[in-house]
């Protein structure tokens, strides 16, 4: 189905209106007053749900008094053109140049302003529930004897998936009578998934017996788990994941997980926010709301007018009083580096790891006909110092801002510096700089190639799976790990030439025990024990651990800086005429 030519000219219209206002956004937010209205809903690196309606204040028009109706005539003529004398004017798509043109044209906006196609449109908003339309099935690719295989690795509970018997290590051979093997996993992926009702025939190679069975599966939506169980590590400090983004369930589940941990005794507390890329900013301001005393100021909003304009304050009257450390890396943005940010700047939080992505424009999300959706920047974040998450895009082709090219990774640059209540200094305008700098330990291509062996090998090791029957804990994972180890060398010698994997094993011995913890671990438990396993082998886990006395020393100068401030403001020092005491 083609766009419409009302769509387009709607996404040329306000495209070309909002220039003015995205060449003239001040650096620094005023906050007034919390105005009523809809929840933001902020999407991922790419875009977000913004709080702002879109509305123009009563304002029309096509910027700059470009008319609408030329507009439209000009690229119908540009598309009749095209279509009539490019040399391969017979194979041309016109609602792909019609896709390509407006996307083409946002580009010239910002980074974060998107076009989407009817059907990217309906994958985004199914982002932000926690579900999409498939059986339920985790799957990854390995090479086995020079060719790329597909292998399931986990079911969620109660899903399609899982009530139809798949489980662990089954190898898919076919999907609706296509062959698979050879194919990436992503091919399989997506001839696994479609429409919630319809149904998928699968053919799979049993782990254990290697006999092949036929499955047919329905289709179901399938939620996903927004916040895994949270971790206690070691005797007393709490690990709560929230690396899976912000859905509209992501605070329930945290709520949820911070609950369990409470109730399991630990004393401070670790948020993962590494690879979150955003998601629905009600929800990030929720988690932080949850760690501030009412009042605090959260982030605010800097639109075009000031209906736009908007601040959000913790209302709570009780709160957290844990000490947190955060863990962030470079792919942390949107409404991640909001939740980041707000314990930065209140004192709250001791953060780790790397700069963040740098993402603080706030998009409004526009229905087009056919149900496409375009997503423009219409704001900007800034948070309680008055700093901007956002970095510079000018004069940078879209790769080099995805790509962190020519970007300097360790602090902010400086385009202003603010001082949060204890006297931190803290940097805007460049994402945001962890206050104790930890880059991750890279994954290496040949730690990725060990996999292929190492997959292998526990998958043949199903039968023998009875040897390993204590619970997967910490300590039995670590046992179950040293174990599998050696029966792993033994694997080695039987099937593999030890010159071409001897010192390659050797070097990276650490990597092949915890991987092979994992895959025991899902094996035997299922995904959320084998999660635990890679976190508690986690280095930045460890650091973050070890930061939570600095986390309650900054929690308790926060308090007491807090504390002067009112007394302060109880008693005012006495003034008469003249500047005289």
């Amino acid at each position: 189905m083609c766009i419409s030519r009302s769509a387009i000219t709607l996404a040329l219209t306000i495209a070309l209106s909002a220039l003015p206002a995205l060449q003239q956004e001040p650096r620094f937010a005023q906050v007034p007053a919390e105005p009523s209205g809809a929840d933001p809903f902020a999407i991922s690196i790419g875009s977000s749900f913004s709080a702002s309606t879109g509305s123009s204040g009563g304002r029309t028009g096509s910027g700059r008094g470009v008319s609408t109706a030329i507009i439209d005539s000009d690229f119908h003529e540009a598309l009749r053109t095209v279509l009539s004398n490019h040399v391969n004017s017979g194979m041309l798509d016109g609602r792909k140049l019609t896709d390509a043109s407006i996307e083409s044209m946002l580009r010239m906006l910002d980074p974060h302003s998107n076009y989407y196609t009817p059907e990217q449109f309906q994958d985004l908003l199914g982002e932000h529930e926690s579900r999409y339309s498939g059986t339920g099935s985790s799957i990854a690719g390995f090479l086995i004897e020079g060719r790329v295989e597909t292998f399931v690795i986990s079911t969620f509970p109660g899903s399609p998936a899982a009530r139809a018997g798949l489980r662990f290590g089954d190898r898919i051979l076919e999907v609706n009578g296509q062959d698979m093997r050879g194919r990436t996993p992503d091919a399989v992926r997506a001839a696994v998934r479609g429409q919630s009702g319809t149904r998928v025939a699968m053919t799979v190679e049993r782990a254990d017996g290697r006999k092949i069975e036929k499955l047919e599966i329905r289709r179901e939506l399938v939620r996903e788990p927004a916040v895994p169980a949270g971790i206690v590590l070691g005797r007393n400090t709490g690990y709560i994941d929230l690396t899976n983004g912000f859905s509209n369930a992501t605070f329930n589940e945290f709520e949820a997980a911070l609950g369990g941990l409470r109730r399991r005794g630990v004393t401070s507390l670790i948020l993962d926010l590494r690879g979150n890329g955003g998601g629905i900013l009600q929800q990030a301001v929720k988690v932080a709301e949850k760690f501030l005393p009412a009042g605090s100021t959260i982030v605010s909003q800097k639109g075009r007018y000031p209906s736009e304009d908007r601040v959000w304050r913790a209302e709570r009257n009780k709160y957290e009083k844990l000490p947190l450390v955060v863990l962030v890396d470079r792919d942390t943005a949107s409404a991640a580096e909001v939740l980041a940010g707000a314990l930065q700047d209140n004192d709250r939080a001791v953060l780790i790891g790397q700069k963040t992505f740098g993402k603080g424009l706030v998009q409004s999300v526009l229905d087009l006909p056919a149900g496409a959706g375009l997503t423009l920047t219409a704001a900007r974040y800034y948070l309680p110092t008055g700093r901007s998450i956002q970095r510079e895009y000018a004069g940078k082709g879209i790769y080099d801002y995805y790509h962190d090219r020519g970007r300097d990774s360790s602090i902010g640059i400086p385009l202003f510096a603010a001082k949060t209540p204890t006297g931190r200094v803290v940097y805007g305008g460049d994402g945001i700089t962890p206050d104790l700098p930890s880059a991750p330990e890279p994954v290496t291509d040949e730690q990725i190639s060990l996999l292929d062996l190492v997959f292998p090998f526990v998958r043949n090791s199903f039968k023998a799976r009875e040897s390993f029957k204590e619970p997967v804990s910490d300590a039995a994972g670590d046992a179950i790990s040293r174990e599998a180890a050696k029966l792993f060398d033994l694997f080695l010698k039987e099937n593999v030439a030890p010159a071409k994997t001897g010192s390659s094993i050797a070097a990276n011995r650490e990597f092949v025990e915890k991987m092979i913890g994992y895959y025991f671990a899902m094996a035997l438990a299922g995904p959320e024990e084998a999660r635990n396993h890679i976190v508690r082998s986690d280095p930045q886990v460890k650091r973050a651990a070890a930061a939570a006395e600095r986390a309650a020393i900054l929690f308790a100068n926060a308090q007491r800086s807090a504390a002067s401030r009112r007394e302060k403001e109880k008693d005012p020092p006495s003034q008469i005429h003249g500047g005289q005491r």
